[in-house]
């Protein structure tokens, strides 16, 4: 038998001799995760939809574009039609990173998106919505895993009861019950279906063939993904959700449409089956760019 002592001093000295596992900037990526833009420098385009945010709209674009971001970014608004001064509040932007796009009628927040997408010219983009429900500087850390080589598709999850505040209970449950759905649908096992922080490719994005114009687009990003067997790595981030009363625009007939965006998608024919790049857009470089009705008004236009 051996002697206690005797194990304990083969224990300290494996010990001892254990290498060192800690991730430093210059090893290679454990896994190359990155199909849609492998070899490409990382550029961040951040999408703004906006309608009837007057209120928070000049913070929100100030504090995003004065955050600092580990590569190139640019920030693309969509006023959505808007009834009170968001437009006006836009048109004061004087930033070369900024672009400001107006839509003559209110079209819907995933109409906004799809706008904004368009308009886009970085390798990923990130919704980021203008209520300032998040905070900026968690989208720079969504970047890392990316910047590595781990991953293409980052979301931020929103852990229920952790740096986050949740105005609703039942919109908190909502969440967590089509999370649980969406899981159960696609063999998953993703936190948070309806986090708005979606880090995706821009010609990933761009294939997915999208039809949902209002809420539903954010169900249907996920739903398509889940659908081509990819899953998101995710990322914690905090959140501050505001009520009904203080502008928050969803309800339950969403979460209605949500389920049946989720059904389509899983029984439906997959519409994406191989990793593409995203086809090139110019960007003439200036003052921040405005559109208003389709046409560029300003010193810099998209092309």
């Amino acid at each position: 038998m051996v002697p206690p002592s005797a194990s304990r001093r083969r224990f300290v000295r494996r010990s001892s001799n254990t290498p060192n596992l800690s991730v430093v900037a210059s090893d290679p990526p454990v896994q190359v995760g990155r199909p849609w833009t492998r070899g490409r420098d990382v550029k961040l385009s951040v999408l703004m939809p906006a309608y009837n945010e007057a209120a928070t709209i000049e913070r929100a674009v100030r504090v995003v574009l004065g955050t600092p971001f580990p590569c190139e970014i640019e920030l693309i608004v969509v006023n959505d039609g808007s009834k009170d001064r968001t437009g006006e509040l836009l048109d004061n932007i004087r930033d070369p990173r900024a672009h400001v796009h107006h839509h003559p009628r209110n079209m819907g927040k995933g109409a906004a998106l799809q706008t904004a997408a368009a308009l886009a010219s970085g390798t990923h983009i990130v919704p980021f919505d203008a209520d300032l429900e998040y905070e900026p500087a968690d989208v720079a850390r969504m970047l890392d895993p990316i910047l590595a080589g781990r991953c293409d598709i980052v979301y931020g999850t929103r852990l229920f009861g952790a740096n986050t505040v949740y105005q609703s209970y039942r919109h908190a449950m909502g969440n967590r019950a089509l999370t649980l759905a969406a899981n159960l649908l696609f063999d998953s096992y993703l936190s948070d279906l309806h986090t708005c922080l979606k880090l995706v490719p821009l010609g990933l994005f761009r294939q997915l063939d999208l039809k949902e114009s209002g809420f539903g687009l954010d169900t249907e990003i996920t739903a398509k993904i889940l659908k081509l067997g990819v899953r998101p790595f995710e990322v914690p981030v905090s959140y501050h959700s505001r009520s009904i009363a203080m502008g928050k625009k969803i309800t339950w007939i969403d979460g209605i449409e949500c389920l049946q965006v989720l059904s389509r998608i899983r029984f439906g024919k997959a519409t994406v089956s191989v990793p593409g790049a995203p086809a090139p857009v110019r960007v003439t470089r200036g003052a921040a760019v405005h559109h208003r009705d389709g046409e560029p008004v300003g010193e810099a236009a998209v092309g």
